[in-house]
């Protein structure tokens, strides 16, 4: 299931970013790009490395989609922000939850700044609206998991 939500959040960000036009600076849709982010890690938690062809497949719909620029920007923008990803799963063995904020830390700020940049539109408020918007749902998330760890090993006691 998390991967099919993953691949329709890619779609649905890189159509958002194609069609809500930026507040000055500011592009209004950057605050619902972390949800991408921790579907990707959901994802990648339940399929492992063949979340990349969803990615790669989610930036073809969008490129069909949305404006092609848009999915160009975003590909490579998630390319580079899952190579961190990816590592950070694949080398630490850390709990679920650690890994997916030490993955949002290490990899929004570059997703942000390469996509910010491809498109022309980096700015510092752009890139820490991003960043800010997928740490969020990242921090949310880490609590709410190891809140349930830990209710499940007291339960379990």
């Amino acid at each position: 299931m998390w991967p099919i939500i993953y691949l329709f959040s890619i779609v649905a960000v890189n159509w958002l970013f194609s069609v809500v036009p930026p507040i000055g600076v500011w592009q209004p849709t950057s605050l619902v790009v972390g949800l991408a982010f921790i579907f990707r890690d959901l994802a990648q938690r339940q399929i492992g490395h063949w979340v990349i062809p969803v990615m790669l497949l989610g930036g073809l719909l969008s490129y069909l989609m949305a404006d092609p620029f848009v999915a160009i920007a975003s590909v490579t923008a998630f390319l580079f922000s899952e190579g961190i990803d990816w590592g950070v799963y694949s080398l630490t063995k850390r709990p679920l939850h650690d890994r997916i904020l030490l993955s949002s830390v290490l990899s929004t700020p570059v997703d942000s700044l390469v996509f910010t940049g491809i498109l022309g539109i980096i700015s510092p408020w752009n890139v820490l609206v991003m960043t800010g918007s997928k740490m969020v749902g990242a921090v949310v998330v880490y609590f709410w998991m190891r809140n349930l760890k830990e209710t499940n090993r007291l339960v379990l006691m």
